[in-house]
């Protein structure tokens, strides 16, 4: 059997998230994760002059998110999705600071050393090669920024496992395997903790992503994954 190319996936995602865009449910993205993201942007304690990349940044709203809270700085979304990077300009209202390009994360189209921050929510594990990925990623990291990765489909929370079935390709690693993607890509100071998700579950559950809403609490309880690394400053090794 002949397996699909990187670029084959890629068109495979395009196709996917288009339609998400197309029924409304990047709009949702904001709703759905914002509790986890801005715990994720409490420990970045991002300033105002830094340039953040967002991969997978769907119709924009983490970026919009970042907007509200710094006075300048940079701030530039991908997708592979052209219809969700049509959303997001247009959500973006003309500000300035905010850019999006259709991309991917394993061709991030900018210089080496473009950015303080990189961040993605709900997308690594859609990338076709995540090590190609993050090698991307800390290629475009100027020394000393960050890379940041938060995600919900994980191995170490199994009331996750069964999305595999509803989603297109995706990887399902532990966290362990994640820090060690972050280190093969060049990254220090790797580092991982999983964050609960506050948000309220309701009594009665009726989505398809759980079995019930008992389910959904234990899954929340647990929470989300966060993986960050540095790049090395100039100079500087990993031993």
């Amino acid at each position: 059997m002949t397996l699909p190319t990187g670029q084959e996936l890629h068109l495979r995602l395009q196709e996917e998230f288009n339609r998400w865009a197309a029924e409304g449910r990047g709009q949702g993205m904001e709703s759905e994760h914002l509790a986890i993201a801005l715990a994720m942007l409490a420990r970045m304690a991002l300033r105002p002059e830094e340039a953040v990349l967002d991969v997978g940044c769907g119709t924009g709203w983490l970026l919009r998110l970042i907007a509200q809270r710094l006075g300048a700085g940079r701030l530039v979304g991908v997708d592979v999705s052209d219809a969700m990077i049509a959303q997001a300009r247009q959500a973006a209202g003309g500000d300035p600071r905010l850019e999006f390009h259709v991309a991917v994360a394993e061709q991030l189209p900018f210089p080496d050393a473009s950015f303080d921050r990189v961040v993605s929510i709900e997308s690594a594990y859609y990338w076709p090669d995540p090590a190609a990925g993050l090698r991307e990623i800390a290629r475009v990291l100027r020394p000393a920024g960050s890379a940041w990765i938060l995600i919900n489909y994980y191995r170490d929370n199994p009331h996750c496992h069964q999305w595999g079935r509803l989603l297109p390709p995706t990887h399902l690693l532990a966290a362990a395997e994640w820090a060690a993607l972050f280190e093969q890509a060049g990254l220090e100071r790797v580092q991982w903790e999983q964050i609960p998700d506050p948000t309220p579950v309701p009594e009665v559950y009726t989505g398809r992503w759980f079995r019930d809403a008992e389910q959904l609490g234990a899954f929340r309880a647990i929470g989300a994954l966060l993986v960050h690394g540095e790049k090395p400053r100039i100079g500087t090794h990993q031993a």
